[in-house]
């Protein structure tokens, strides 16, 4: 980490000393790009160019960008997948019942940028294909218990 500015002294001027010791330092021999231009850009990018960019640069979410309706929808599409996988069917009614209350949200509040229709799903057919898709769990017929043994308790003799 770089020292503070000095009092009295340009920000313009601090930049150039701080290169200026980086330089002597050897900080920038051997960095990508060296002695080469920077690259020309065919047009200008929009933020939403330039965010999806950096996105898939720093390998972020995508999604987490998107306008609240299409990352709705886009939750849509995948929430049959999600519920798949849980385990139990509280955790599958949850999922559901939680992506419900969010699009159930959306629509009451104002929306920032397009509005985008969104379907609301069935709760009880989405369990249902989830009950469906579940091996049937067959209960094992309970093994009847030991007969109780006796034993034989040694007792000292008193002599």
């Amino acid at each position: 980490m770089t020292e503070r500015k000095p009092e009295g002294m340009t920000f313009e001027s601090w930049v150039e000393h701080q290169i200026v010791q980086a330089r002597e330092r050897g900080d920038l021999e051997g960095l990508a790009g060296a002695g080469k231009p920077l690259p020309r850009r065919d047009r200008e990018k929009s933020s939403y160019e330039w965010a999806l960019e950096w996105a898939k640069r720093e390998e972020a979410d995508v999604a987490a960008m998107l306008p609240t309706g299409l990352a709705l929808r886009k939750e849509r599409e995948e929430l049959p997948a999600r519920v798949a996988r849980q385990p139990t069917e509280e955790l599958a009614r949850a999922v559901v019942e939680a992506h419900v209350a969010r699009v159930d949200q959306y629509y009451r509040r104002p929306v920032d940028g397009p509005w985008v229709p969104v379907g609301m799903p069935d709760v009880e057919e989405m369990v249902t294909e989830w009950r469906r898709t579940r091996p049937v769990v067959v209960p094992e017929a309970a093994a009847p218990a030991p007969a109780p043994t006796r034993r034989r308790w040694l007792r000292r003799r008193a002599a």
